[in-house]
């Protein structure tokens, strides 16, 4: 059974062993009071791993961006199967160093948290879209050219 769900169950997996990989003695666990599991690192509970934690919800975003502006399908499955294993292993990179940090320097969990963590993410995403939106704007102007 995966708790507390499919992909939460594998980012935590997945994080753990790239932690461990490190040097790191870390495990997860089932949270018993809540839909979330619980990282430990060296024996020190650090984090939850919660649902929003899995990149899910900001794949879903960054699939439906590129969608909205798409084109020939080749290059669209394309450029959403790259962005979706990016966006997703930079998730579980953002979480490993997410516990590292916060097991060295506890006193800034919330900056790292609120502010730093999110804007890897996102800014990510945003630096695709950009991508996305600019590649397509010079297949634009190159179609045009040969109208003339």
């Amino acid at each position: 059974m995966y708790y507390p769900d499919y992909v939460t169950h594998k980012v935590a997996r997945q994080s753990t062993s790239f932690l461990n990989t490190l040097g790191y003695e870390a495990f997860v666990a089932p949270n018993k009071n809540e839909p979330s599991m619980n990282l430990f690192i060296n024996g020190n509970h650090l984090a939850r791993i919660i649902e929003g934690c899995n990149a899910l919800s900001i794949i879903i975003l960054f699939i439906a961006f590129v969608l909205a502006f798409a084109q020939k399908f080749r290059k669209t499955f394309f450029f959403i199967l790259f962005g979706t294993i990016l966006i997703y292993s930079v998730n579980i990179a953002r979480i490993v160093i997410f516990a590292i940090s916060l097991y060295k320097y506890p006193e800034y969990k919330e900056i790292l948290h609120g502010v730093v963590f999110p804007g890897i993410i996102y800014g990510m995403v945003f630096l695709l879209w950009i991508y996305w939106v600019r590649h397509l704007e010079t297949e634009t102007k190159i179609e045009d050219e040969k109208t003339f």
